[in-house]
């Protein structure tokens, strides 16, 4: 870290934005330009603002910042979250936010956001769009089960139903297409290398690039696995607590369910994969534990493919994964 950086903790909201900076002065500003514009008075050429991902509410300040060359970071709620506890504050106030913050930001250094090219912003939209009629295919399906059972269903309303789930899976296909037509675009030489390891198809490999911003976001294959809640949980404490291993699913839920919908493939069709599958299943674990793993093997081998700028190769070894 410089030393003559300033940072500042900005804790955001939809309506206001919560500021501690190096002088411990706290701050609050309106969530929209005239308030960015009295923020960044505070501002000099060492200032580096440290947020936290809120959903959308983050993101015109952010970008705001760095229209006027500001450095920004834009951290994982759950870091921040998790560094709060190890602080052992029980205090949940804006103020008090603001200053585990800028705290963070003093014990680990954050690296820069840079934000997002148009592309990838494009590309961030349309998931959200079809994660939403996603959602409304899971709350059809459930009506018409609820309907079915009833014993005497009414055919107008299941033909609705019906006609309702045939257009949002087309809405979607679409959306996933034009998708995979932008990354092309953009990451053509990544994208077809994500794509030579056996298990990810061509959507799912450009879905793979578009959560993770063309794996920029990441510095260690580790810190991927965390994002897609892939990481262990263990607890055991003396000899009356020990419970099974399991998953965090803290992460990113919509890349963890493609990873694991391509590891059925990739425990058939890909060599580490499929040793890996073999082997746990071997050691009489369940299959959907082994296919976990298979999830995390494919988050790794594109890891390395993206980071090493390699082609998949069944037999390299890679040093990258960590």
């Amino acid at each position: 870290m410089n030393e003559n950086t300033n940072y500042f903790g900005i804790d955001i909201s939809k309506d206001v934005f919560d500021v501690m900076g190096s002088d411990g002065l706290f701050h609050q500003f309106s969530n929209e330009l005239t308030g960015f514009k009295k923020f960044i008075k505070l501002m000099d050429g060492n200032s580096h603002c440290v947020m936290e991902s809120t959903g959308v509410y983050h993101l015109r300040l952010a970008y705001y910042l760095i229209e006027h060359n500001i450095k920004v970071s834009v951290e994982n709620p759950l870091s921040v979250k998790r560094f709060i506890q190890m602080k052992l504050s029980k205090i949940k106030t804006d103020k008090s936010d603001s200053k585990m913050i800028y705290e963070y930001a003093i014990m680990n250094s954050p690296s820069l956001w840079t934000g997002q090219t148009k592309s990838q912003i494009e590309c961030s939209h349309l998931l959200s769009l079809s994660n939403l009629y996603t959602k409304e295919i899971i709350v059809l399906k459930n009506k018409l089960h609820s309907e079915e059972a009833q014993g005497s269903p009414v055919p107008r309303v299941i033909r609705s139903i019906n006609r309702s789930l045939n257009f949002y899976k087309k809405e979607i296909e679409t959306l996933e297409m034009t998708v995979l037509k932008l990354v092309k675009q953009e990451y053509q030489d990544l994208h077809s290398r994500i794509k030579s390891i056996p298990g990810l198809g061509a959507k799912a490999s450009a879905l793979l690039i578009v959560l993770t911003d063309g794996f920029e976001r990441f510095d260690t294959a580790s810190e991927l696995c965390s994002f897609a809640g892939l990481t262990p949980i263990v607890r055991e404490s003396g000899s009356s607590i020990r419970s099974r291993p399991r998953i965090s699913k803290m992460g990113n839920r919509r890349l963890r369910k493609i990873l694991f919908i391509c590891s059925f493939s990739a425990s058939k069709h890909n060599k580490a994969c499929r040793e890996l599958y073999n082997r746990i299943v071997a050691k009489g674990k369940s299959k959907k534990l082994a296919l976990v793993a298979v999830c995390n093997k494919l988050l790794k081998q594109a890891f390395a493919i993206a980071k090493s700028h390699l082609w998949y190769d069944e037999n390299y070894r890679s040093v990258l994964v960590k």
